[in-house]
């Protein structure tokens, strides 16, 4: 008897954290302006009831004021409507609307802070919403009738749920896939005789990275035959390096140490020939860190040579630390600073001098 699995899969788990927030919002019309005034100090009207985030709501309007110091001004309160409500999580807005019913800016008035309305109580609101003499006197109280909106938003409890992902997509791998078409070779239409070695590569991966070899493997001004290629001027380890860097978007792995230092070194000389930034960003990195007493001054003229700014401010700001500058001054590197590149003197003065 012989048995098969077909359609296996492998769940991945999650979970989220869930922080919702139900916003509504409800337009109360006051028809009879004049009339609600006789209700006097402390007195209100409830509206009717609406829905908002799964509870009940009333607003209360107050046409002389809550409180016996408010008198002549309209309060409005937002207010829970039903009972058995431990505590609901809310901010409110009150906004007067104008004849279009749109809200007006100045008469738009929000809590910023979150409140907890309780069945109990009058809510939460304003005692000072508007004058009455204001409102009387503006156009916003039109046939005797005005309306103001009351924006709600609830704040439902945080809650945590699991998933299922059956799904995982893994990170980018192009890198290794275009990596692996240069140590293949297939398809390769340029090679490269650097000292005693030779490199194959594509034309069109060199071109899409470089705008430097586009121009010399398929703009008008190129080389008659491009198909070999010679380099005389970079050790074949360096080059080899740089297609490395072209094909995948990094550098080879390397030892650490001195060896790191001196690829980083040759290397930025690859970013001013063939306009590869990015490499020659990766190459300061590397040099920041492995800045000591040793190589700051070589260091320093590099970065002066091939332009690197925060290599040379990595270098200033390694030589402010005490003793370091001093350690330096006495060494044969540093006297050809001296007389070799006085401007860089200068400002190297200029940086670390206290």
């Amino acid at each position: 008897m012989s048995c098969s699995v077909v359609g296996a899969g492998v769940a991945h788990s999650a979970s989220a954290i869930v922080a919702m927030a139900v916003n509504g919002s409800h337009v109360l019309k006051i028809d009879g302006y004049s009339r609600t005034k006789r209700l006097g100090n402390g007195k209100s009207i409830k509206s009717e009831p609406f829905d908002i985030g799964g509870h009940r709501w009333c607003i209360r309007y107050f046409p002389d004021g809550n409180y016996t110091d408010d008198a002549g001004w309209i309060s409005f309160y937002l207010h829970l409507d039903h009972s058995n409500v431990a505590g609901v999580e809310a901010s409110v807005m009150f906004s007067l609307l104008d004849h279009v019913v749109e809200p007006v800016p100045s008469y738009c008035l929000r809590y910023d802070v979150i409140r907890t309305f309780r069945s109990i109580g009058l809510g939460w609101g304003y005692r000072r919403f508007i004058q009455r003499k204001a409102l009387e006197e503006s156009t916003y109280l039109k046939d005797d009738c005005f309306w103001v909106r009351c924006d709600v938003t609830v704040f439902k409890e945080i809650r945590t749920k699991g998933t299922l992902q059956f799904v995982t997509v893994p990170p980018s791998d192009m890198n290794q896939h275009i990596g692996r078409l240069l140590s293949s070779g297939v398809e390769a239409d340029v090679t490269f005789q650097v000292g005693d070695e030779t490199f194959a590569a594509h034309r069109i991966v060199l071109g899409a990275r470089s705008s430097v070899f586009m121009a010399e493997l398929f703009g008008p001004m190129k080389e008659k035959g491009t198909s070999h290629i010679r380099i005389d001027d970079m050790e074949p380890r360096v080059f080899k390096a740089m297609l490395h860097f072209i094909y995948t978007d990094s550098l080879p792995e390397m030892d650490k140490g001195g060896d790191t230092y001196i690829m980083a070194q040759h290397l930025l000389v690859a970013p001013d020939r063939y306009g590869l930034e990015r490499l020659k960003l990766i190459c300061e990195h590397k040099l920041c860190d492995c800045i000591n007493t040793s190589m700051v001054t070589t260091t320093l003229v590099l970065a002066e040579q091939h332009g690197c700014k925060g290599l040379k401010e990595a270098c200033f700001k390694f030589l402010k630390s005490p003793g370091n500058l001093k350690t330096i001054m006495d060494r044969d590197d540093f006297q050809h600073l001296t007389s070799g590149c006085p401007s860089l003197l200068s400002e190297l003065l200029a940086n670390v001098a206290p």
